[in-house]
């Protein structure tokens, strides 16, 4: 692959984590618009409690706010993709914050086929808090709804960075 090219997995990675890590509605509406001029759709959700009592409602609102948002059509296989990688995203974390309370975001993001859901949580336990980040990946057919009128790169072209 040419220098300064990513793959479209990359992109939806990199674009995940930055949705999950933006600090407030109004960095997530920039960072999406960025994202959205890169065909990329974007979505984040703010969650929080205790680990375990909180998993099967973050999941509900990962797939609540990536339809909302356009980044997943409302289908089986695409609500599933996302509820799917939320639940892997959540299980690499939950090691470390099972039987604690989070705060955080998970961020939701599509290029072209690559599904992918970071999560992002401080975990409180008295002041000695820590953090943990999460990343699943799904593929997808076709393109998210919210970019479907976007310009495509020309076949063989991957897009440039995030």
């Amino acid at each position: 692959m040419p220098e300064g090219q990513e793959h479209e997995s990359k992109l939806a990675a990199r674009a995940a984590v930055r949705m999950a890590l933006s600090l407030g509605h109004e960095e997530e509406r920039q960072i999406k618009a960025e994202l959205a001029a890169q065909g990329i759709a974007a979505a984040a959700v703010d969650c929080g409690g205790e680990f375990l009592l909180m998993v099967h409602k973050t999941i509900e609102r990962a797939v609540v706010a990536a339809k909302r948002e356009g980044v997943i059509r409302e289908t089986h296989a695409d609500e599933g993709a996302v509820a799917g990688a939320a639940h892997e995203a959540l299980t690499q974390v939950g090691a470390k914050a099972q039987g604690l309370n989070v705060g955080g975001k998970v961020g939701i993001a599509r290029s072209g086929e690559h599904l992918v859901v970071a999560v992002f949580f401080e975990l409180g336990l008295l002041h000695l808090d820590d953090i943990v980040l999460g990343l699943a990946h799904r593929a997808l057919a076709g393109r998210p709804a919210a970019v479907t009128g976007a310009a495509k790169p020309a076949a063989g072209t991957v897009r440039g960075g995030v």
